[in-house]
């Protein structure tokens, strides 16, 4: 029963990694670019998680996991949702407030839901699916203003990125939630650490070729900015080495549904790192968010 409840202090414990790492990915936007940015915590996050995995399998006594074409599968599909989630989200938070941004991306856990039922066959319960859409209502509170935010959707601008971020992190979720289970063994701590290593070391390759061919100034230049991004990288891969804890002890929704605690930290971070505070509105979505998130836990 303990073991079963450890996925609620795990997603907490990623949503702050996640807000800290988002920050630092947002500083190193502006002068490394997009694409630049986002390889930053795959490329430095990798030996993370490979330092995370050796004391894992040294503490547990296990050895890794034989991966099957299914988890291959799974765990590719997840990897690169993750590439074009991040990159979308910080496209995004270079027109867009931070706090806005990460709100956009946060539609996320209807789509989790729904993908998970469909691909996974995970379903919620009632209450489960009622927190569900009453906390992804607190975020859209938070997001969408009368005129301003509405216009922006319609004239496809960053609201569109930050949507369209939610949903390939859904369905990052799912891919990774997916590999996790195709594992035939292991405890659920090896099974999830060895998927993080798979999975960053794919992001690592994928983004390390596409920057070398076609944008290799950003490459350098995250060698260069070597101290903001192996904090980023690190970050990157507790935030993942907890979301896949969470991941491989209970549906990718109900994790995914508790991570909209990082609207709270991404608050936090927006007031203090860069000066944006929030409004009535925004109060006011953050408590219908409580709410969904009090109704996930009563659902457990």
């Amino acid at each position: 029963m303990v073991t079963a409840l450890l996925w609620i202090p795990a997603t907490i414990a990623a949503a702050a990694a996640q807000t800290l790492r988002n920050a630092m990915q947002r500083s190193l936007a502006d002068v490394l670019g997009t694409v630049g940015a986002t390889q930053v915590r795959f490329l430095y996050g990798f030996p993370f998680a490979l330092i995370f995995l050796g004391l894992v399998t040294a503490v547990t006594g296990e050895g890794l996991p034989a991966p099957g074409a299914g988890f291959l599968a799974f765990v590719t599909a997840g990897a690169l949702a993750q590439i074009a989630a991040t990159a979308l989200m910080l496209a995004a938070m270079r027109r867009e407030g931070f706090a806005v941004t990460i709100a956009y991306t946060k539609s996320e856990p209807v789509q989790v839901a729904l993908f998970g039922l469909i691909v996974l066959g995970d379903r919620l319960t009632m209450l489960g699916a009622g927190a569900v859409v009453v906390a992804t209502l607190g975020v859209i509170l938070m997001s969408v203003k009368p005129v301003s935010r509405l216009s922006s959707l319609a004239r496809g601008g960053p609201a569109l990125a930050g949507i369209a971020s939610g949903a390939c992190f859904a369905l990052a979720a799912i891919g990774f939630r997916g590999a996790i289970l195709a594992l035939p063994e292991g405890s659920f701590l090896v099974r999830a650490t060895t998927t993080l290593v798979f999975g960053l070391g794919i992001q690592t390759l994928v983004l390390l070729a596409y920057l070398a061919l076609f944008d290799r100034g950003a490459l350098i230049g995250s060698f260069r900015a070597w101290r903001p991004s192996l904090f980023a990288g690190f970050m990157g891969a507790l935030a993942s080495q907890f979301w896949f804890v969470g991941f491989s002890l209970t549906s990718a929704a109900n994790v995914r549904t508790l991570a909209l605690v990082e609207v709270f930290f991404a608050q936090i971070a927006a007031r203090r790192l860069f000066a944006q505070s929030a409004s009535r509105r925004e109060i006011a979505g953050m408590l219908l968010v409580c709410l969904g998130v009090a109704m996930l836990f009563a659902a457990q």
